[in-house]
């Protein structure tokens, strides 16, 4: 019996691999998709200011799981690999921190509020060989990877022009009650909020953003009532997200700082030549990100992101608008239940797989990296009256 245990702790302390979390709650959530014990896959430390969702994660990944407010005893807790979810004006720090250890990271969305801060985080991946993904989690949903699949295959022919309108009833309530609200904590929701789509869309069009310019302003959130209690912000603050809150403009309770637009247009010429546009508004009445591609022999688009929201596709003359498609298309099924649509358990897998073996993943530092230097730039050009500006290549030097 004694040997049995010795090998089982063996086993747990040199075979397992063991991955951190920083910021447990929230996206870190994600987590719980990678916490298999069977084979061999265990959260072993967690990092979160708040108790409750320490408590949760002993819950999660059992008692023996290390708990802690300091994100460095994540990294000093002998992990293989990190999930960092922490607010944005934070990737940069930890992710550093993580890659200098040669751990593999997995770092959500966006990789950081700065070009700058991105290519810091990619120069130290390569300089210390470690693993870095980041979390661009649509192009892991299955009515995205269906659309890829068509578009490649040739259904609409060669893309020539790509637009997105995102209609985001929950605004308010997601975006401009906590530091989403201060562009020193964001830069801007054109960038924030739209880096998934930005990165969806320079990968539906095979090509990433040369030149932007952009147009946004804070017409409706701005000149409502704001909290003057700083305390609120370590209050539950579950109540917010209501779909009873409605209009807008009868909203209280916003950030104390609130310096972002609440809607915002944006053009992008590509590298391959294809024109973009992305219309981002937080005060729709309903929640829908449409994409609309077109090429040389026809369209395609969808409506909604759910795993049973059509694609339809045009590709036969008509002088007249048809609102069913020649075809129409839908992703395979999949396990909703695991968060967008099926994505999150999707791109954990691939995740770990990628920590312990590496190869080729589907969303890739780069192309996170080109999402959000279109956006800073874009955010920078609709903040200087719409003036066109390039997207600069990585910097790999420094």
């Amino acid at each position: 019996m004694r040997i049995l245990q010795r090998i089982s702790l063996v086993r747990y302390y040199y075979m397992t691999f063991k991955i951190g979390v920083i910021g447990a709650g929230g996206r870190g959530t994600l987590a719980k998709h990678a916490h298999r014990p069977d084979d061999g896959i265990r959260v072993t430390a967690c990092c979160d200011l708040d108790p409750v969702i320490l408590d949760q994660c002993r819950d999660w990944y059992g008692q023996e799981v290390l708990t802690t407010r300091d994100w460095r005893e994540v990294l000093a807790a002998g992990v293989d690999a990190v999930v960092i979810a922490t607010p944005d004006w934070l990737h940069e720090e930890h992710a550093v921190a993580a890659l200098e250890q040669g751990l593999a990271v997995y770092l959500e969305k966006p990789m950081a509020i700065t070009i700058a801060g991105c290519d810091r985080i990619l120069r130290t991946a390569k300089q210390h060989q470690a693993r870095l993904f980041v979390g661009h989690n649509m192009r892991y949903m299955t009515i995205i990877r269906k659309m890829k699949q068509l578009i490649d295959a040739g259904a609409i022919g060669k893309v020539k022009t790509i637009w997105c309108r995102h209609f985001i009833s929950y605004g308010g309530d997601a975006y401009f009650r906590d530091w989403h609200a201060d562009r020193e904590c964001s830069t801007g929701l054109l960038l924030q909020k739209g880096a998934h789509d930005l990165d969806v869309m320079h990968w539906l069009a095979d090509s990433y953003s040369r030149r932007v310019t952009a147009f946004g302003s804070l017409a409706v959130y701005g000149d409502l009532p704001r909290r003057t209690d700083p305390a609120i912000d370590k209050k539950d603050t579950s109540t917010w997200w209501n779909q009873a809150h409605w209009p807008p403009k009868a909203l209280t309770g916003f950030n104390p700082v609130m310096d972002v637009e609440d809607q915002n247009l944006m053009l992008m010429q590509m590298e391959n030549g294809v024109l973009g546009a992305y219309l981002q508004c937080h005060f729709a009445p309903d929640c829908c990100r449409n994409y609309t591609v077109i090429g040389d022999a026809g369209r395609l688009e969808n409506i909604g992101d759910g795993p049973d929201d059509p694609i339809f596709v045009w590709n036969k003359r008509q002088d007249g608008y048809r609102t069913v498609g020649d075809a129409v298309f839908r992703g395979d099924p999949v396990d909703a239940s695991s968060g967008h649509g099926g994505a999150d358990a999707v791109i954990m897998r691939e995740f770990v797989e990628f920590a312990r073996h590496g190869g080729p993943t589907t969303a890739t530092p780069e192309a996170a990296r080109m999402s959000v230097a279109a956006g800073c730039q874009a955010t920078a050009s609709l903040r200087a009256g719409g003036v066109p500006l390039e997207v600069p290549a990585i910097d790999w030097e420094g």
